[in-house]
């Protein structure tokens, strides 16, 4: 059992636990992810790790209530522990590897979209405690479901907040607060990580790649298992099939195709759905999900 240490709201329907995972808190990296799940017969649910301490042998995870599962989970408080809390999943950001001195003459933009502004949290973190400093963009539909603003202002170089109703700071997309730092502030970028909805990161890289700025990003596709058997994370990357789970999160986001992720994304949720993809797909199509029968 994992016990929950701590457990706040952030935001209508987004909430922040601290479980006790010496294992994972031990072993994690900024990029990667747990899969949770409540009690013996409760759905597995993948979330990117926003934070760890590996001296409390902690690990801090940020939901968002959209169904069954997670309205469960945010009834859960402090005392209260998880069935299983299984991970690090996935690979850790591509930057942890990079020559800390070669980080340090970059210039790098984060921009995280809604709940994506958690995992983005971690990377900036690492970055900060290693003497590199990270442009931050965070985007929300409004004021209210801004999240992690004074932590990200701890550690990034500079924090943007933008809305999409304009009741917080500047308003408009976050695509629009790239086009101001690049075109009128004159700011240049190495590299740029996006997390967020699959339709703000396809229109960030569609952005970057007109700009000329590579550009990362965290697929979050619907998850399963969690160790690439089931297939249902399949993406096609560079024309490439590719698993989120295994392969990812991360990916080069000039080359990911996310009409086709979230086309797929859609039709994975009904059984007809999921029989046209296993069709669709053949060989590639592991159907190891248990929903494919």
């Amino acid at each position: 059992m994992y016990k929950i240490l701590e457990a706040r709201n952030l935001a209508s329907n987004i909430f922040l636990m601290d479980v006790l995972a010496p294992r994972v808190a031990a072993a994690c990296e900024p990029g990667q992810f747990v899969i949770v799940r409540i009690d013996e017969k409760g759905e597995r649910i993948p979330l990117t790790i926003c934070d760890y301490d590996r001296e409390k042998q902690t690990v801090t995870i940020v939901v968002q209530t959209i169904g069954a599962s997670t309205n469960r989970m945010q009834e859960l408080k402090a005392g209260d522990s998880f069935r299983d809390f299984t991970g690090p999943l996935g690979k850790p950001s591509e930057l942890i590897d990079e020559d800390i001195n070669e980080l340090k003459k970059k210039k790098i933009l984060f921009v995280g979209g809604g709940l994506g502004t958690a995992p983005v949290y971690p990377q900036v973190k690492w970055l900060h405690e290693h003497g590199v400093d990270a442009d931050v963009i965070v985007g929300a539909k409004t004021k209210d479901l801004v999240i992690l603003e004074d932590e990200m202002k701890a550690v990034a170089g500079n924090l943007y907040i933008t809305t999409d109703d304009g009741s917080y700071q500047r308003k408009g997309m976050v695509t629009e607060v790239i086009k101001d730092l690049v075109n009128n502030m004159g700011n240049t970028y190495d590299c740029c990580i996006a997390i967020g909805p699959m339709i703000m990161m396809k229109f960030v890289c569609l952005l970057t790649k007109e700009l000329g700025i590579p550009t990362i990003v965290s697929m979050n596709p619907i998850m399963v298992d969690g160790t690439g058997m089931c297939g249902a994370c399949r993406l096609l990357v560079g024309g490439e099939v590719k698993f989120a789970c295994v392969d990812g999160p991360e990916f080069d986001g000039h080359l990911v195709d996310f009409d086709q992720a979230m086309k797929r994304q859609s039709i994975y949720k009904t059984e007809e759905g999921r029989a046209l993809l296993k069709q669709q797909e053949g060989d590639t199509h592991h159907g190891g999900c248990g929903n494919c029968s």
